[in-house]
């Protein structure tokens, strides 16, 4: 009595499909599958055939029993039957298990649902101290009555308008052999592809699958963080079918503040000394961001310069995730110079002896009855510019107004 082996056929195509050799382990197997797929997902503009051959050679070798059949008799001893399963399964089903995705066909797979992003407003008190908001938001969730299916039954059909597609086409002429096709969204089911029938509809929905809900947010704003920066709440925005939830998003948005202005983890202030302190010393109390007080004050001795910088150490912006460390703080000062600036003869020589002395020697030596003398007036600038503009634009226009002269011709003899 004979006994049929099965017959022997091809046992390298899954590997090759798979760019693996074939004592290929688990792990290698998967990594070759999940980057071929991506690469070939029809989605991204992918082969198909090529995307469900991967999902055949990947499903056929990941399953041990199957891999054994394959490797001993090859493709043909598999497609048989030899006691177990074919590879049969649908492609993106394979890929959506193998993913998380889930879904148990192409059109029920899941898509990624849009980020909702809102501007928050905040003082440099807030970034340099930490706080945290309380807000109040609106968004849709899956309707907890009928969980998402608006329907009573929990069934709908497939729109007949678009054939459960979603969206529909529709074709007009243009020109002699010339047809425009418009793709748009089927007004039937509003591209859900599906219609639930009037009586079916959850009562509470209205057959919409999603109603609303007033949630309160708290926005934790960290001490140190920048203008610009997010702060994400991972699926907390609006929820839709077969969708996954996006992410609600604040990004912060740092108001001008009328003392202080922030560079990277730097603060920077201006004060403005009189005359006398900048000569003979000052001080004076800083409010800083978190209402303590600062004892500002120069060194003995120490003459301050107009526009000069002085900086301390430690009193900056904190660093973020690092609030015990922190920026310098930079004071900028600036000189008033007294409005009367008259000083009699004795206060005069008296100044001579304590300040540097003049720089006249640029005129010894030099005659000065041969020198012509002149007077300083004081002037406003600005208001000179402007009033020379204005006169210049009345000059222009005095000229559009004159009548023009007649053109003198010359009589050819």
């Amino acid at each position: 009595m004979f006994s049929c082996a099965p017959r022997k056929s091809d046992n390298t195509k899954y590997y090759e499909i798979l760019g693996v050799s074939k004592n290929a382990s688990q792990d290698e197997l998967k990594k070759a599958y999940r980057k071929a797929a991506i690469k070939n997902h029809p989605d991204k503009g992918g082969d198909p055939e090529k995307f469900k051959d991967l999902a055949q050679a990947y499903e056929v070798l990941s399953d041990p029993e199957k891999r054994d059949i394959y490797d001993q008799y090859g493709e043909d001893a598999l497609k048989e039957g030899m006691g177990v399963g074919g590879a049969s399964h649908n492609p993106f089903d394979i890929f959506e298990s193998f993913f998380g995705g889930g879904g148990s066909s192409r059109g029920r797979r899941q898509k990624q649902g849009e980020d909702v992003v809102h501007t928050l407003k905040v003082s440099l008190e807030d970034l340099y101290n930490g706080t945290s908001k309380k807000l109040s938001l609106s968004r849709n969730i899956l309707c907890p009555k009928c969980k998402g299916k608006g329907s009573k039954s929990g069934a709908s059909g497939r729109c007949c308008g678009c054939q459960g597609t979603g969206m529909k086409i529709t074709t007009r002429q243009i020109g002699p052999s010339m047809i425009q096709q418009m793709q748009h969204v089927c007004p039937e089911c509003r591209g859900s592809g599906e219609v639930i029938s009037e009586k079916d509809k959850c009562p509470q929905c209205k057959g919409n699958k999603v109603t609303q809900e007033k949630k309160v947010l708290e926005v934790n704003i960290e001490k140190g963080m920048q203008h610009g920066q997010k702060i994400v709440f991972q699926g907390e925005a609006d929820e839709a079918p077969d969708t996954i939830t996006g992410d609600i998003v604040f990004v912060l948005q740092l108001k001008e503040h009328s003392k202080f202005k922030r560079k990277f983890d730097d603060l920077y202030v201006e004060h403005t000394l009189s005359l006398t302190e900048a000569l003979c010393g000052f001080q004076f109390a800083l409010t800083h961001l978190d209402s303590r007080q600062l004892l500002i004050k120069s060194n003995p001795g120490e003459v301050i310069k107009p526009g000069q910088y002085k900086a301390i150490n430690d009193e900056g912006m904190p660093h973020h995730q690092r609030p015990f460390m922190k920026g310098r703080l930079y004071i900028q000062f600036h000189v008033d110079f007294p409005d009367s600036a008259v000083l009699s003869p004795d206060e005069c020589r008296t100044l001579e002896t304590i300040l540097p002395p003049r720089a006249n020697s640029h005129l010894s030596g030099m005659d000065l009855d041969d020198c012509e003398e002149t007077t300083l007036h004081d002037v406003n600038v600005d208001e000179e510019m402007r009033r020379k503009q204005q006169q210049q634009q009345q000059e222009a226009y005095d000229e559009d107004d004159e009548p023009s002269m007649p053109r003198v011709q010359c009589a050819q003899q």
